[in-house]
Order: C-alpha cells, then sequence, then structure tokens
C-alpha cells in the first residue's frame, strides 16, 4: 500500500470514532525494559493489563506498574528503579517525584527529567536533547560513535499522542561489525548510509509516529519505528535488529485481551552507488492475540505475510485485520511468504518467568516425522527463563535462553518475500541455521550502577562462498531458497560448522535522570572448521549516553 492510501485509512479511521483515553511509549531501551519486566514478574497479578510479549510497552501500563512497585519497594535499588520509571512517566501518574529544586536558566529542567517541558490539562510537551560519545579499542584501532540529536514528545487532548527521534551519527565499529557490513552492504540496525573519514560511516537515525485513541479500548498509530514481539532476550517473530520502517498499527485491549495488527511497508533490496532512486518495495501484514489465561500466565498466538506486487501495489485483501491470512494467500493463488506462530509467558511465584517462542515458516506433519532432514522443515523455537533476586540476593536478577532454529527458515524465493527489511534480518540477527544459549546476569547492587554479564554461545552453518558461487546452506535470509544445496538430509550446523562465544561484562552508572556512564568490554571468538572472514575480537569502549540506548552488535 502506498503512503497516501495508508493515510487515508488512518483518516477515514479518525473521523468515525470518539476518543476516551490515549497513550504514549517507553521508548525501547533493554536497561529500561529490564526493571519493566523485573517489576511485572514481581508484581504483574496487579496490573495484568501490560501483556509483556509486545514491545514498546505504553507508557500508562508502566506508571501503573511503577506506582504498584513503589508501593512494596523492598531495597533503596527499587525504590530508586521505581521513582525513575514513575518520573520518565510524569504525565500519566501523580506519585512522581520529578520537581526541579534548581531549574537552569528559570526555563529548562523545570523538572528532573526533561530539558524543557509543558504541562497543562489539554496539552503536554517533553524536549530532551539525545547525545551518544563513546571511544573504544579494537585491537590496533581505534572505534567511536558521535551521536548528536533530539526526542521530542507529547500528547493533546487526553486521546492524541506523538513521539519523534533523530540522530545525526558518525561511527567506526570494531572489526566483528565491518565484516557484517561488508558482507551485507548495509551498517546493522541502519538504513541509508555513507563513508566517513577512514573506516568510518555516517548515518542518520529516524523515528516517530502519531497515536490516536478510537474508543477507550482501541487506538491506532501511524509512524516510522521498530517492534519487537516475544519475551526473550532475542525474537523469533519479529525483532528490533533491522532499521525502523513504516507502519500501521491497531491496538485493541478490552477484557483479558490485547490484540494487535501490524501493517509495513519494507525496503527489499539496497545497494549503494548509482544516483538517486527509488528503492523497491514490499510489505508486511502481522497480527497477534494475547490472552491472560491467568493473572499470570499469558499465551499469544500471531501470524505474518511477507509479500509485493507489481509498481509497489498493496495486496488490500491482507487489510483485514480478523483473517487467517494463509488462507488469504492460497486463494489469490499466490506465493507470499505467510508464517504463524505462539508463544507463552508465566510468572511463578513472583520470582520466576518461564516464555517461549515458536516460528513455523513451513510445517509438513509427514516430513517432521520422518527425520529426513527435508529443507522445507523451516521452524524456530526459544525456550528461557528469569529469575528475579536470585538465591535470596535482592536485584541479582539471572536469564538463560535456547534458541534452535533450522537451515533456510526466514529465506523466500526472492528478496520481495523473504524475511528481511533493507538487506536485514527481521528476527534472529544472525538468521537460521543456528543454536545458540544466552545467558544473561544483572546486579545493581547500589542505586545508580548496574552491572550487566552475558554470555552468548552459538553454533551455526556458514555458507560456503567462493569467486564464482555461493553455496547456500540455510543461514543468510538474503539468499534465495531455490539455491539450497541439498532437499534433504539438513540439518542445524550444516555448511562450515562454526562455534562462537561472545562475552560482554559492562557497568553502567546513572550520573542523573537518562544520563549514563559505560564501561564495556566485549571478547569474542569464533572457532571455524575452516578459514572464513569472522575473527576473534578483544574489544573495550567508554561511552557518554544521554536520552539514548546502548549500541548493541550481538550477532
Amino acid at each position: 500500500m502506498s503512503r497516501s492510501i495508508l493515510c487515508a485509512v488512518s483518516i477515514a479511521l479518525l473521523s468515525g470514532f470518539a476518543a476516551q483515553a490515549q497513550d504514549t511509549y517507553v521508548p525501547y531501551n533493554r536497561d529500561v525494559y529490564h526493571w519493566i519486566d523485573r517489576y511485572q514478574i514481581l508484581y504483574g497479578d496487579q496490573v495484568p493489563s501490560l501483556q509483556t510479549a509486545v514491545h514498546p510497552y505504553g507508557r500508562q501500563d508502566v506508571a501503573d506498574l511503577a506506582e504498584v512497585s513503589a508501593r512494596n519497594a523492598r531495597t533503596a535499588v527499587d525504590a530508586f528503579n521505581t521513582q525513575y520509571l514513575l518520573n520518565d512517566n510524569w504525565n500519566y501518574t501523580n506519585q512522581e517525584d520529578n520537581n526541579s529544586d534548581r531549574p537552569v536558566l528559570k526555563y529548562f529542567y523545570q523538572n528532573k527529567t526533561d530539558l524543557y517541558h509543558i504541562e497543562s490539562n489539554d496539552f503536554t510537551l517533553r524536549v530532551n536533547p539525545v547525545l551518544h560519545l563513546e571511544l573504544g579499542h579494537d585491537g590496533d584501532d581505534l572505534t567511536y560513535v558521535n551521536t548528536r540529536g533530539v526526542q521530542i514528545e507529547g500528547s493533546i487532548d487526553e486521546r492524541f499522542g506523538f513521539y519523534t527521534f533523530i540522530g545525526e551519527n558518525q561511527a567506526r565499529f570494531p572489526g566483528y561489525v565491518n565484516d557484517r557490513i561488508l558482507r551485507d552492504g548495509v551498517v546493522p540496525h541502519e538504513g541509508f548510509w555513507k563513508r566517513f573519514k577512514e573506516n568510518g560511516y555516517d548515518f542518520i537515525t529516524a523515528r516517530g509516529y502519531l497515536n490516536y485513541a478510537l474508543s477507550k479500548h482501541v487506538e491506532i498509530q501511524l509512524g516510522h519505528d521498530q517492534h519487537f514481539i516475544g519475551d526473550g532476550y532475542r525474537s523469533l517473530a519479529y525483532s528490533d535488529y533491522a532499521p525502523p520502517a513504516f507502519f500501521l498499527k491497531l491496538n485493541t485491549r478490552v477484557w483479558r485481551l490485547h490484540y494487535m495488527n501490524l501493517f509495513q511497508e519494507l525496503i527489499s533490496e539496497f545497494e549503494r552507488g548509482g544516483g538517486d532512486k527509488l528503492l523497491p518495495k514490499k510489505y508486511m501484514a502481522l497480527h497477534r492475540l494475547g490472552i491472560n489465561i491467568t493473572d499470570n500466565f499469558n499465551v499469544g498466538v500471531f501470524e505474518q505475510v511477507v509479500f509485493a506486487r507489481e509498481k509497489g501495489k498493496f495486496e488490500l485483501q491482507y487489510l483485514n485485520p480478523v483473517i487467517f491470512y494463509r488462507a488469504i494467500e492460497q486463494a489469490l493463488g499466490s506465493e507470499d511468504n505467510a508464517m504463524l506462530g505462539a508463544d507463552f509467558r508465566w510468572n511463578i511465584y513472583n520470582r520466576f518467568q518461564v516464555y517461549g517462542q515458536l516460528q513455523l515458516d513451513e510445517f509438513v506433519l509427514n516430513e517432521v516425522k520422518s527425520g529426513n532432514g527435508w529443507w522445507a522443515n523451516k521452524q524456530a523455537g526459544q525456550i528461557g527463563a528469569k529469575y528475579i533476586d536470585a538465591f535470596g540476593l535482592s536485584n541479582l536478577d539471572l536469564q538463560g535462553e535456547v534458541n534452535l532454529i533450522r537451515p533456510y527458515t526466514y529465506q523466500h524465493r526472492s528478496s520481495v518475500t523473504n524475511y528481511q527489511h533493507y538487506r536485514q534480518p527481521l528476527a534472529h540477527p544472525m538468521g537460521a541455521n543456528l543454536a545458540e544459549f544466552v545467558g544473561i546476569v544483572y546486579y545493581q547492587p547500589i542505586p545508580r550502577l548496574m552491572l550487566t554479564g552475558k554470555a552468548i554461545a552459538t553454533r551455526f552453518g556458514q555458507d560456503i562462498v567462493t569467486s564464482l558461487d555461493t553455496l547456500n546452506y540455510g543461514s543468510n535470509v538474503l539468499l534465495p531458497y531455490t539455491t539450497r544445496v541439498s532437499d534433504y538430509g539438513n540439518e542445524i550446523g550444516q555448511g562450515i560448522t562454526t562455534n562462537q562465544v561472545h562475552l560482554d561484562l559492562t557497568a553502567t552508572y546513572q550520573l542523573r535522570h537518562n544520563m549514563f556512564l559505560d564501561i564495556k568490554g566485549i571478547v569474542r571468538r569464533t572457532d571455524a572448521e575452516v578459514n572464513t572472514l569472522d575473527r576473534n575480537t578483544t574489544f573495550a569502549s567508554f561511552a557518554f549516553r544521554w536520552n539514548i540506548p546502548q549500541r548493541l552488535h550481538e550477532f
């Protein structure tokens, strides 16, 4: 669908309903979302409206959760974290402690949270600077990140929300990130880029949306942003690895149900050079229905389809928000890429969480039962657990997760139907043909200091690349499955079997609200059957961040 058609649909919907409530969203930051998820495990049965499998979270839900957490805080660290969440969502609660004792030049930092803000009965506005300055060392090479920007959000009449983020970036990355850029021709997480000085990159990051409440329970969102589906560290359905994309989103929350419809315009191919030209488009339609079986047990089912038509047309039948996409695809006689799956999240004794996800790209029961490794057995599975205040030690949180993705999952016939946007995977950042364990330790010994340790061990199969051809063993989602090496005998890790360990230790200190200092060390070791471009890495960095999350390259 063209932008004009999507806008027309939005305007028609807006004109036909009276709104009663609205919500803006907490920008997706893994560190902040860890706090939210922690308190959802501890107290989420008192705020069942927050269904955590769909990111980002609404500010109203997070404020409600923080209010409950503030009343039950057992340590100074928990009191600090919940006060952070209350202050960060001050226009959705009356329990914040956000008044500034020393405003700057009378008009700036009148509260502790925002450089500049306006608050009235009809209108709120929040304006904040964005800054990320980082220096690092990778072997003999100096790395850096230099990001400057602005973040603006607010609401009108308690029914209309808006948000925008724009940052201008120059960066020089560690060697293993440069290898990925060389392979795919794109900067991870970003869209258009250009060269900057020696081995550096220059790019703009832009996100934004408009959000409107059609009723007390239904809202519509139009924007350009990222999304994440699942309770795990990785998502096998839809992750935030690829860059932001244009979208139309419907959220319906009623009773114990959360029904989300997402329609997106994606970029199927990108190649630098050749002057200005319109990049080829494709589209995705996705919906997920989540239900709280109990206040602590949530189950979701989801389905997505990726497709394209001549001259960039949208297939209007996929706009139906309450239909089985696979049935439409078959009725059209198309070769669109339809997938479906399920997820669950179970909080146990307000201390543990077990979660999982299943993605089916293709499924033929007889072929699965035969065990012959048929290439079209394209499935992915995840199981994980979180342990809050582990072993009785306050503010020590553990997470363990296993991900299995069979070869050729997410691949399709061409770039207009495979599961990628701007040449970057829409699910797992490493594509497919892998088995992975993720272990994370979060420890917050004092209110302003967070220590995070991650160990990501992956066994995957690389394609064999020669000067004449690439043997497709099912890892790279950019390759068409028509070039597969074999119809049968396929197994996880085929091709160049590779074992990789990625270790990350980060200490983060919060100087003031949303102003952080990071000290990071990364050790990455890769052991492949034959020599490849993958390299061993020992990387260290120091960063100052203001209203922006860490830039992570975990692949």
